[in-house]
């Protein structure tokens, strides 16, 4: 629209050169974001060019998404389009974050299928705070540690690390992986399942420390199991046996078996996965060569019955 100072616009000449509605123009008007600098004898409000340049920062501000409160406050001179655009940001963030907590909590429940009640603690767990997520992780390694004096101190310090919390522009996979997270730590079973990993690993340092405890040890267990998986022997195949004697020797197998089921256990591998994809770290490796050999163990002279049911 073109027009000196002098000109006086109607709403309708208004909504004709700017492609918006009489209704729209009329209400920003009412609320007093765009008050009109005249009347007509009949009563019409009229504006004037600034009235057009204002009208324009209006659809824009509006277009963004602020509210029209935010719109008046700038255009009295009360705030700046800087300061309410930072202030907007920050409430947009809060919004996306709540949108994809709610995502994360849609996708669970269709892809479990679960019940109203699952739903509600699902949709709490995703809604904490930054402040309750972390206190929720640190007690839950504070009790794992509980007692344990001769625990290694480096163990320990990754332990403490693992008391992860979301970052502040977490995808939905991790608000996902979050709440898995925040449902097994409550679980009682798998709580005495992580307490007794830890007291194994607390029990393995020294030279008195068992088959299996050893950096050294856990190395040389993956590159056998790797190699006899990759040559396609099965647990149960008599070729596994010599692998088993490889890796233990004479060691009671028993107990070995009872160690690394007990540290490599299913819901143990998918605590340690779920932690790295809140991270959004790669995920944990060498899964399939420790089940590979706790099956061998299994097959060739483990001593008891399978305790994974």
């Amino acid at each position: 629209m073109s027009a000196d100072r002098t000109t006086l616009f109607t709403i309708g000449e208004l909504a004709r050169a700017t492609g918006l509605t009489v209704r729209t123009i009329r209400y920003w008007s009412d609320e007093g974001a765009l008050p009109p600098v005249a009347r007509s004898s009949g009563g019409y409000r009229l504006y004037d060019a600034g009235s057009v340049a204002r009208l324009e920062l209006i659809r824009t501000l509006r277009e963004l998404g602020l509210g029209l409160g935010h719109v008046r406050r700038v255009l009295a001179g009360e705030t700046t389009v800087a300061e309410v655009a930072a202030a907007h940001v920050t409430a947009l963030d809060a919004q996306i974050r709540s949108l994809k907590a709610t995502r994360a909590v849609l996708s669970t429940v269709a892809r479990r299928g679960s019940s109203a009640e699952e739903t509600a603690l699902m949709n709490r767990l995703a809604r904490l705070s930054a402040a309750e997520r972390r206190r929720i992780m640190e007690e839950f390694v504070a009790e794992m540690l509980d007692g344990l004096d001769t625990f290694d101190p480096e163990i320990r310090e990754r332990m403490l690390r693992s008391a992860v919390d979301l970052p502040d522009d977490p995808t939905s996979e991790q608000v996902d992986a979050w709440v898995e997270l925040a449902e097994m730590i409550h679980d009682p079973e798998f709580r005495a399942q992580m307490r007794k990993a830890t007291e194994f690993n607390a029990a393995d340092h020294g030279p008195e420390a068992p088959a299996g405890a050893s950096l050294w040890f856990v190395k040389r267990l993956i590159e056998l199991a790797a190699d006899a998986r990759g040559r396609g022997i099965a647990p149960e195949a008599p070729e596994a046996d010599a692998v088993l004697r490889e890796l233990f020797g004479d060691a009671d197998r028993s107990a070995v078996r009872e160690r690394l089921w007990t540290v490599t256990h299913d819901r143990l591998a998918c605590y340690r996965e779920l932690l790295a994809r809140v991270r959004g770290e790669p995920l944990p490796a060498h899964r399939e060569e420790f089940a590979w050999v706790v099956a061998a163990l299994d097959a060739h002279g483990a001593g008891y019955a399978d305790q994974r049911q």
